[in-house]
């Protein structure tokens, strides 16, 4: 826990409690402490952070009673997941935050409360204590788009988009999320809007170049002023907060490949594949002769450990050409010299961790909003090729080698790198990203 100075001001962060949200949330707490703010991070019980990994913030766990809930943590009760953490985190988050005001050291300040967008409860809890109230997406800015433009006008708006946003394909998106709606769903849809729309502001992980139609289309509609300032992970380096366990031996592994060999194969936190899934990709690797650097997670085939899976004659044909790990430091692999292409699941924090490092990809989005993701880096971007959603080694192999070597990949490399010199603009001083976080705490956090 960090000390208490005098005239000090604090900022309350609240934690959506699973990784692909947990991540960018301590990230922004690293870029506000840097900027002199003391840190308290507020999270459910459940996927609790290790406080040991940020030991200069403050961190407070609240009641989620989602066991009571009976709520599955699959993606497919995504919105029923969401709506049991609103309806049972509010009371105890307002008794918490209260205490905080009436136990706070007599010359801090309590600067505001940013949350997660998808804990819009939090919106409500500052309303009532008084206090700013920051929605933060680690999503792609259009997404966005669902929660700022009213749910009567979205077809209409989307039917009409601007071109560059038309591969998204917005319209589909809102029909297929308008077909047949849960209540869970048109109740998380309508109070994510209404609390956007009461916020003092939005931070978004993105860059201005990387997004800039669905930006402005974004600030045309929302009340709120919109702040760019991605990829936090660039412009706040910090500690894992990884709730897996990291196999730092894949570097080693990683010192020893040729520059720009390896394809680097991870489909994050959440992503389920079937056992033949397992198969077709290990000799699809097998036989592409790329090196390979893959992490198969526990779970990753539901009720396996995955590598048991793995078939007969596959580690004899590969040897050292591939490593395969449980979980990796991705940062610090995709940053590696000898890394030249990344299979992803297309999760944003993975999508932008890539774009920052210069990698292209290949695509095999999952679920919800990867989808978009692959939009944006195959068809709008255009730093990456997209496997069919069945997978097939013989498939696997000709993209690996498109992505990785051929001549028909090129153009693909070559746009990634130079992606990976704008991100590099961005995030130094005068670029947008550092721009948007100055303009952030003048703003919001100096009222």
């Amino acid at each position: 826990m960090e000390k208490q100075g005098e005239n000090s001001s604090r900022l309350v962060l609240v934690l959506y409690p699973f990784q692909g949200h947990i991540n960018p949330m301590l990230q922004l707490g690293t870029i506000f402490h840097a900027k002199g703010y003391s840190i308290t991070i507020i999270h459910p019980e459940f996927n609790s952070p290790d406080p040991s990994n940020h030991p200069l913030f403050t961190f407070i766990s609240i009641p989620d009673k989602l066991l009571e809930s009976n709520v599955s943590l699959s993606p497919a009760d995504f919105m029923n997941l969401v709506s049991a953490l609103n309806r049972n985190c509010e009371a105890p988050f307002k008794k918490c935050l209260t205490q905080i005001l009436d136990h706070k050291h007599p010359h801090e300040r309590i600067s505001g409360v940013i949350y997660d967008g998808l804990m819009y409860f939090a919106q409500t809890v500052a309303d009532a204590l008084g206090l700013p109230g920051v929605c933060m997406r680690p999503t792609a800015a259009a997404m966005l788009l669902f929660s700022v433009i009213p749910q009567t006008e979205q077809e209409s708006v989307f039917e009409t988009q601007i071109p560059e946003l038309q591969p998204l394909e917005l319209k589909q998106m809102f029909k297929s999320m308008s077909t047949n709606p849960t209540e869970a769903m048109t109740e998380v849809r309508a109070a994510a809007l209404n609390a956007t729309k009461r916020s003092s502001g939005m931070i978004s992980n993105t860059m201005e170049f990387l997004e800039h139609a669905a930006l402005s289309m974004i600030r045309e509609y929302s009340p709120a002023p919109v702040f760019t300032i991605g990829p936090f992970h660039k412009l706040a380096p910090s500690s894992s907060s990884s709730l897996l366990q990291e196999d730092a031996h894949c570097i080693s592994w990683l010192d020893k490949q040729a520059l720009k060999s390896v394809i680097y194969v991870s489909f994050g936190s959440m992503a389920s594949l079937s056992k033949q899934d397992i198969v077709e990709i290990a000799w699809g690797l097998a036989s592409s002769e790329q090196p390979f650097l893959w992490v198969i997670r526990p779970g990753l085939v539901h009720g396996s450990q995955g590598t048991e899976l793995l078939p007969d004659g596959f580690q004899e044909t590969v040897g050292e050409r591939g490593f395969i790990v449980k979980w990796a430091p991705q940062q610090e692999v995709l940053a590696h010299e000898a890394v030249g292409g990344f299979w992803t699941h297309c999760g944003w924090n993975s999508t932008l961790e890539s774009v920052s490092e210069g990698v292209p990809m290949l695509c095999s989005p999952c679920f919800g909003d990867q989808f978009l993701n692959m939009k944006y880096i195959c068809y709008v971007w255009k730093i990456g090729l997209r496997l069919e959603t069945e997978l097939e080694r013989g498939k696997i192999q000709g993209a690996i080698k498109t992505l990785m070597v051929n001549i028909q990949g090129e153009e693909i490399r070559n746009k990634a790198a130079e992606f990976k010199r704008k991100t590099q603009v961005c995030v130094t001083q005068g670029g947008s990203s550092w721009s948007s976080l100055d303009e952030f705490t003048k703003q919001i956090l100096s009222v």
